[in-house]
């Protein structure tokens, strides 16, 4: 993959901003705070409304990106950012393609909106993931299962940056409440499991790990 998302960053999607919808997210972002694992609200385009500190802890060895940092776009994240492997385990088939099939599904249920129809020109631009798109995804979901694109109880492979935890798992819960719906967003937490020991090539790849090209379309002769 070649890791470009096409120039500066668009907007995110703004939350509405009347005074119930901002003192309530003032209060969420409180509960959020009390919960110990990473959680995250984001928008329908992944846009980040609000983080709590278990999940910029995850996420705090990650280098500067322009368009794709997990504090601003989580689905650009997973998508462009290099270091991207370097915390989630099993980049390509664990996180890519379930968010690249979530993302294209969620095009698919959407009318004309600026922010996925932006997500989709960066894909496009970039010609493994275009092909990975277009075409690898399909085959892919065929695979295994429609049941791979749904978030919500899927268990994704970690490699968190606080040694206790080191190699593991989560459980993604996806969670909304009557009002975060109304505002378009909904709360991701990744529930951390029991830290599993980590082989010395996994520590390898954990800081070097980078990706030329998905799998699921054949690299260039």
């Amino acid at each position: 993959m070649a890791y470009q998302a096409g120039g500066q960053r668009p907007a995110p999607r703004p939350v509405p901003e009347t005074p119930e919808a901002q003192a309530y997210l003032e209060d969420y972002a409180g509960l959020l705070e009390g919960v110990p694992f990473p959680s995250v609200v984001v928008d329908h385009c992944w846009d980040v409304v609000l983080t709590n500190s278990a999940f910029r802890s995850l996420f705090r060895e990650v280098g500067p990106h322009p368009t794709a940092m997990p504090g601003d776009n989580f689905l650009r994240f997973v998508l462009f950012h290099p270091d991207a492997p370097g915390v989630l385990g099993d980049h390509e088939a664990s996180w890519c393609l379930p968010m690249l099939a979530h993302f294209a599904r969620t095009v698919e249920g959407h009318g004309p909106d600026h922010g996925l129809q932006a997500i989709r020109r960066d894909i496009a631009q970039d010609p493994i993931m275009e092909a990975a798109y277009r075409h690898g995804l399909p085959h892919w979901i065929r695979a295994v299962g429609e049941d791979a694109v749904e978030q919500d109880g899927a268990v994704r492979p970690l490699l968190h940056p606080d040694p206790r935890r080191g190699t593991t798992e989560c459980r993604i819960v996806v969670e909304t409440s009557r009002t975060l719906e109304e505002l378009g967003c909904a709360r991701v937490t990744f529930v951390l499991r029991e830290a599993r020991r980590s082989t010395p090539r996994e520590r390898r790849t954990r800081r070097t790990a980078t990706v030329s090209h998905l799998r699921v379309v054949p690299a260039a002769d």
